[in-house]
């Protein structure tokens, strides 16, 4: 026992020796508000209100960059930068991620001038004037702050996958090729007259073992597997026969280049007779299905009014 009251009390001084502080965190101090006044002049596009809270030396910097040389913008070239969102988005906002809060931080270590760090966590929202894409995307933000509560640095870590999304977007640009007639279309086709025909086995020979279904009526898209859509097609057949299946239009493969997508858009009535009273029922019906490179039926989306089955 008092071998190991001894360690213990040795372990608590080493760790009390080897932990050092370099500064104290604030969740309320001047530089903070400081930063919520700069961030809400920004969203109000305001450049003059925003150019008083930066030192005239003042540096920003994209935190992903891989540049090793990156020089920052200055102050002139960062107010540029910040009144292109407010004058290109509609609804622009910049509001506080949410369960966040901006941490206020003086470091002791290294820091003879007194600065102080402030960092927030951001969503940046708008929809663009021009190429409608919309923006809600978060945003981390260092400021360095003087004595002086000016901010002298800005260190911004974002995704830029929607600000490429906005570039794309003002040129055309194809996406693939429709095809009116492909393989991919046959096996739609050989597999809905299948289930006309009630042979199910058929039909269900060009599904991937893998295949995922979902149905537009589900609340949260969630789908199924193949054995889970086989229940639910055995409950459909106990209250109804298919009498027929007319398509509607005619089907489409989509092959995208984005992602190398096969899919085929279908439309459909599915006739029914209600077992109970030898009711007709027509199930208009669209389908989204995903082909692999073997030409199996990978995932299907099915988009029909439920309750004409009730």
């Amino acid at each position: 026992m008092k071998t190991t009251i001894l360690s213990a009390m040795l372990l608590i001084a080493f760790i009390a020796t080897a932990q050092k502080k370099n500064g104290t965190v604030y969740i309320e101090h001047p530089a903070i508000d400081v930063v919520n006044d700069f961030t809400k002049a920004s969203a109000a596009g305001d450049r003059a209100k925003m150019a008083s809270y930066l030192t005239d030396d003042f540096k920003a910097y994209n935190g992903t960059s891989d540049n090793a040389n990156d020089k920052g913008m200055d102050k002139e070239a960062f107010l540029d930068n910040q009144m292109l969102y407010h004058d290109n988005l509609d609804y622009y906002a910049i509001e506080t991620f949410p369960g966040s809060y901006p941490d206020a931080i003086e470091y002791k270590k290294d820091n003879p001038d007194g600065d102080v760090w402030v960092q927030t966590w951001d969503l940046i929202k708008g929809v663009h004037k021009t190429t409608g894409v919309k923006i809600d995307a978060a945003s981390h933000r260092l400021y360095t702050l003087t004595k002086n509560n000016k901010i002298s640095r800005l260190i911004i870590y974002k995704n830029d996958g929607v600000i490429d999304e906005i570039r794309s977007s003002f040129s055309d640009r194809k996406n693939g090729t429709i095809y009116n007639h492909h393989d991919f279309i046959n096996t739609v086709r050989k597999m809905m007259y299948a289930i006309e025909n009630n042979d199910w086995d058929k039909a269900y020979s060009f599904y991937d073992k893998d295949a995922r279904f979902v149905d537009s009526s589900s609340p949260d898209f969630k789908s199924i597997s193949l054995a889970e859509q086989k229940a639910i097609d055995k409950q459909i057949l106990d209250k109804f026969d298919v009498a027929s299946i007319d398509v509607v239009g005619y089907p489409d493969y989509l092959h995208y280049e984005m992602g190398d997508a096969h899919v085929v858009q279908s439309w459909w009535n599915i006739n029914f007779i209600r077992k109970s009273d030898k009711k007709a029922i027509t199930v208009p019906i669209h389908y989204q299905m995903y082909f692999n490179e073997d030409g199996k039926i990978t995932s299907e989306t099915a988009y029909y009014n439920p309750k004409l089955l009730d």
